[in-house]
């Protein structure tokens, strides 16, 4: 039996705090091998720091309090970035949400923005989304994730088949070869975005200590990182509660349904979310847990496209 020496944190916070809707974004589909809420309540996660690879195991112990769990090189780093991770220093009390997502708001009180200040972890799977069906992409990343990542230090959630994985680092994803990425499902336009992102990823890492817009900019210099995906990473690692994913396929005509019973564009989206600046993202987040964000489909829905088999 491995020993694996633990760090306990015990987090209390002032305000309410929900762990599993404030991580929650975190997570890239069922079966992501760095997130899993387990059963108990509690949620794991790994990550890979400066410092090293972290297993994290968040324990709700109260409406203001989590109990943390963390093993490895990276431990010490993570615990003193819990405050950030767990959104301490999102700062809703001028927010006042649609009268459509008004009782979301109030049952998701303890929600946070999470930041995780991690630029990589959270570009490598928004790169992966462009453009095709969220399973196809969640199946990529478990892919990718369990072949290159490497195993997470301390013990493995309960019941979970092949334990928790620790993303590859930078140079590691510029090493997936050609027909590993068509393995993947991945097609040659995204393989070459991730790989682009990965040979500058330290520039991209600055990011995380930019202004919102600034961040961004840097971002989208990257060929194949546009708006939607500069937009998903600014969510989960920058906590921007104001960035709204443009270009998202489903996301106009479900905000548009939510808020007036119509579909909408992009265009339309922005002009409804107008009047929640600096909170577009957090309105979304709330319409989506209302279960408003649903607009009724026009037609069957679309094969999912494999292309492993191309």
């Amino acid at each position: 039996m491995v020993h694996w020496d633990v760090l306990t944190v015990r987090h209390t916070s002032p305000r309410r705090l929900d762990v599993g809707l404030t991580l929650g974004p975190l997570g890239h589909g069922p079966g992501d091998p760095t997130f899993h809420p387990a059963a108990d309540g509690s949620v794991w996660r790994t990550s890979l720091l400066r410092a090293g690879p972290v297993t994290q195991r968040f324990v709700p112990a109260g409406p203001h309090e989590v109990v943390v769990h963390l093993w490895g090189d990276g431990a010490r780093e993570a615990a003193a970035a819990l405050p950030v991770l767990l959104g301490e220093d999102d700062d809703a009390a001028d927010f006042v949400p649609p009268p459509q997502a008004a009782v979301a708001h109030r049952r998701a009180v303890g929600m946070r923005m999470v930041r995780s200040d991690r630029v990589l972890e959270a570009l490598v799977p928004a790169v992966l989304e462009q453009r095709v069906q969220t399973v196809t992409a969640h199946r990529a990343w478990r892919w990718l994730v369990t072949r290159y990542g490497t195993p997470a230090p301390g013990p493995a959630p309960e019941g979970l088949r092949g334990g928790l994985r620790v993303v590859p680092d930078a140079r590691a994803w510029t090493r997936v070869p050609v027909w590993d990425w068509h393995r993947a499902g991945v097609d040659p336009g995204r393989a070459r975005t991730a790989v682009r992102c990965a040979l500058v990823a330290p520039r991209l890492e600055e990011a995380a200590a930019m202004a919102p817009a600034e961040a961004r900019a840097r971002l989208e210099k990257v060929q194949g990182v546009g708006v939607w995906t500069s937009a998903e990473v600014a969510q989960r690692a920058f906590g921007d509660a104001d960035a709204v994913s443009v270009g998202d396929f489903h996301l106009p005509a479900a905000v548009g349904w939510a808020l007036t019973g119509e579909r909408t564009d992009d265009d339309g989206m922005l002009r409804l979310l107008a009047p929640y600046a600096p909170h577009r993202h957090r309105v979304v987040r709330l319409l989506s847990l209302s279960g408003r964000a649903r607009a009724p489909r026009r037609g069957p829905k679309l094969p999912i496209a494999d292309y492993r088999a191309f």
